[in-house]
């Protein structure tokens, strides 16, 4: 199996290792425009949206807002439930996540 597209996108520093050991494991990207950065995770689809919504945001906004406080869209919709599994939620090998605000905020 060849590794999806996804993964040889530029990405900040090493993956998020979010999945246990021996557990199987897909790959992600997460960006985020307010910060114009993107990450890549790998994770189990059984984890958890909030899981890889909380890691995301230490990695590439530590000092911002709470989690509350952004979005996570997959195919440009919101994830409403962040307590689905990543593979409840539609993501699969090379899915593409937006971390963004909730609210839209004033350019400066």
């Amino acid at each position: 199996m060849t590794a999806p597209f996804v993964t040889q996108l530029r990405a900040r520093g090493t993956a998020l290792q979010l999945a246990g050991a021996g557990e199987p494991t897909i790959t992600v990207r997460v960006e985020m425009p307010e910060v114009w950065d993107t990450v890549k995770a790998v994770v189990s689809p059984s984890q958890s949206v909030l899981a890889l919504k909380t890691a995301a945001l230490a990695a590439l906004y530590p000092t911002g807002d709470p989690v509350g406080d952004f979005v996570l869209k997959h195919q440009g919709w919101e994830v409403l439930d962040a307590s689905v599994s990543l593979a409840a939620a539609g993501a699969t090998d090379g899915s593409i996540f937006l971390l963004t605000h909730r609210r839209r905020r004033p350019v400066r």
